[in-house]
């Protein structure tokens, strides 16, 4: 998987292409966690739409991902999912938990 970040103003979005899955681990902690402590970001954005699989280990880095940004004040959203990666979240109840655009 690789990682992309740009920020605008006070949102960071994280652009996520290739496999979503456990060897992704570093690469999707290490792009998101300068958002956590910079006070001009308010929400990240994970945008779904290259990502082609995702399994239980992605589900679990988006979890922890909203855990450590409601812990620090941030919002989380998903954003462009589609086709096999949408009715995983669907299954998994995400509409729940996540804004999903």
């Amino acid at each position: 998987m690789r990682a992309t970040v740009e920020r605008n103003s006070d949102t960071l979005t994280l652009k996520l292409q290739g496999r979503f899955d456990v060897s992704a681990h570093r690469a999707f902690r290490d792009a998101y966690t300068p958002g956590l402590t910079a006070p001009e970001v308010r929400e990240f954005v994970v945008d779904l739409g290259e990502v082609g699989y995702l399994d239980s280990s992605a589900l679990g880095m988006l979890l922890m991902l909203r855990e450590r940004a409601q812990t620090a004040g941030k919002a989380v959203a998903l954003s462009n999912c589609g086709g096999t990666v949408k009715q995983i979240l669907d299954i998994a109840n995400f509409g729940r938990l996540f804004a999903i655009r």
